[in-house]
């Protein structure tokens, strides 16, 4: 037999994109890991503090001290629950700048300044820090520049330790060397995630976009094989029905018409029911029994499984096409006609629809609505395969698989010889 093929492949299942990384979670591993850098640098300055805690008024120790430590401690815990993160670290910054400011005013009347490195300097870039994560870039650059100054201003006065300005400035450089490098990478940390996070959102747009349109062309074949099916051709079949057995035939088309409107305006989307295999199998065959002619029934095993409803009306209303039009183009003399479902490797379903008839010369044809929309369009966009193999005077054979397993077709299975 010469025959050629037509087949439609189904648009790919593509599977939405997973989120490696987001703003959210950056801010989540910055935050935690800034509250127990914090933990850190306030217990290596514990040692410097005692050392100096005679230099400063009592009051003054007992307010600051409690507040910078204890915020410290509470930063560590609401990270860790990933609740008020920046007031709490914003709290810190502020009071440590409140207590760097009133250090000078508290030292004590006559008292032996320490003339090392103050136990605030330590604090200095945990406090950057926190002001990075808290506040906007500009207060936050405002900040890193602030400490530092108001740091080496009081370091060289007396109520500081009296330090050569060298000294002084050695030690503000190198505290806002450390914090801007803090600020730099939480900034480009930032920075990164959310140049991520607006990929991803423009890439799903982009593949909703795609959905929608799969949808929308999905819409269209179903119309289109609606208006074919059910009013079309049944309207051709009335019109040419001058004996009792094509009256009968365009009556049952008609009836078929109805139902399949009916159906339509009650179609709701996908929710995951599923129709077994044999209940399919039994549909097609009670199809095939109500119409005008014999089609002689070649029933194999299906299985037990199941395919989702939509593939099921696919099939179902592919397959009911193609006998109608088996009927309709293949003539009646000495024409044999015969349908075969069986189950197929890997958990699939085929059904063939075939016949012994005039045929068509499928290069000519390609186009024509009956196949092209209500066949093989259809049973791509339900996620399987339709091939159609005809040739002139040789018959047609149309032959319907899900899922679509990407192999090449196989030879039909119980065609005339």
């Amino acid at each position: 037999m010469a025959d050629s093929l037509a087949t439609v492949r189904a648009l790919p299942q593509n599977k939405q994109p997973r989120n490696p990384i987001s703003r959210k979670q950056v801010e989540k591993v910055i935050s935690r890991s800034v509250a127990v850098f914090g933990i850190v640098f306030g217990a290596q300055t514990i040692p410097w503090l005692l050392g100096q805690l005679d230099e400063a008024e009592p009051i003054w120790l007992w307010i600051v001290v409690p507040a910078l430590f204890g915020t410290l401690v509470v930063a560590l815990v609401l990270s860790i629950a990933q609740v008020w993160v920046r007031p709490i670290q914003g709290i810190f910054a502020v009071l440590y700048l409140v207590a760097l400011v009133t250090w000078p005013f508290f030292v004590l009347p006559g008292v032996e300044v320490f003339n090392g490195i103050h136990w605030l300097n330590y604090l200095i870039t945990v406090a950057t820090a926190m002001a990075a994560i808290a506040f906007p870039t500009l207060i936050t650059t405002i900040y890193l520049f602030v400490c530092p100054m108001i740091y080496v201003i009081i370091r060289i006065t007396p109520l500081g330790g009296g330090a050569t300005w060298q000294l002084a400035l050695l030690e503000g450089v190198y505290a806002l060397i450390l914090g801007s490098a803090i600020v730099i990478i939480v900034t480009m940390l930032r920075q990164a995630a959310s140049s991520v996070d607006n990929a991803q959102a423009t890439a799903l747009d982009r593949y909703s976009h795609a959905v929608r349109q799969h949808a929308t062309e999905v819409e269209r074949v179903q119309v289109d094989s609606i208006v074919h099916d059910s009013v079309l051709t049944t309207f051709i079949s009335a019109a040419r029905a001058f004996t009792p057995q094509a009256q009968e035939l365009a009556a049952t088309m008609a009836g078929n018409a109805i139902g399949y409107l009916r159906d339509a305006a009650a179609a709701s989307p996908d929710d995951g029911t599923t129709v077994r295999f044999t209940s399919l199998a039994e549909r097609i065959t009670d199809a095939a029994a109500a119409l005008s002619s014999p089609f002689e029934l070649r029933i194999r095993s299906v299985g037990t499984r199941s395919l989702p409803v939509h593939a099921a009306e696919a099939i179902y209303s592919a397959s009911v096409q193609a006998m109608v039009n088996s009927l309709q183009h293949a003539g009646e003399e000495g024409v044999s006609r015969w349908v075969a479902v069986r189950g197929v490797s890997p958990g699939g379903i085929e059904v063939v629809i075939g016949d012994t008839g005039a045929g068509f010369d499928m290069s000519e044809r390609s186009e024509r609505l009956g196949v092209r929309v209500s066949i093989l369009e259809r049973i791509s966009n339900a996620g399987g395969r339709a091939t159609v193999q005809s040739a002139p005077g040789e018959g047609t054979i149309v032959s319907i698989r899900w899922p679509h397993a990407g192999a090449q077709p196989t030879p039909p299975f119980g065609a005339a010889s």
